[in-house]
């Protein structure tokens, strides 16, 4: 017996007909996403780029965000994870948003470092 997907996406809000019109959505969806991380790119805007927050720009946040967006979301759709139980759903959703946030709080911290030594050492910035 086929199992039915479940032709409807963010929650519910829209929803389609078949198969072919739900990855469609899914598509325009995802390319929305990306042309916004696109335009952003190309324009960095100063208000983004000048404010800091947690010791990183806020453009390189919301850069982060976006990726993570467009991962969580192929992964949902994509690869039939709303049809998984949860818990399943939870080890593999949950897993990388922690990796990830664990690997930028490391980078954060050991950019600050190599920059301080740099600034105040002896080593000349020979890059």
């Amino acid at each position: 017996m086929a199992h039915a997907h479940k032709l409807e996406i963010f929650r519910g809000l829209l929803k389609f007909k078949s198969n072919t019109q739900k990855i469609w959505g899914v598509l325009v969806f995802l390319t929305v996403v990306t042309a916004v991380e696109v335009a952003l790119g190309i324009t960095k805007p100063q208000s983004l780029t000048h404010s800091h927050f947690l010791g990183m720009k806020v453009l390189n946040w919301i850069f982060i965000t976006l990726t993570l967006v467009k991962a969580y979301y192929i992964a949902w759709d994509f690869m039939h994870l709303r049809d998984e139980k949860s818990s399943l759903r939870r080890a593999v959703v949950w897993t990388p948003i922690f990796l990830v946030a664990y690997l930028v709080f490391i980078l954060l911290f050991e950019a600050d470092y190599v920059y301080n030594v740099y600034k105040d050492g002896f080593v000349k910035w020979n890059f």
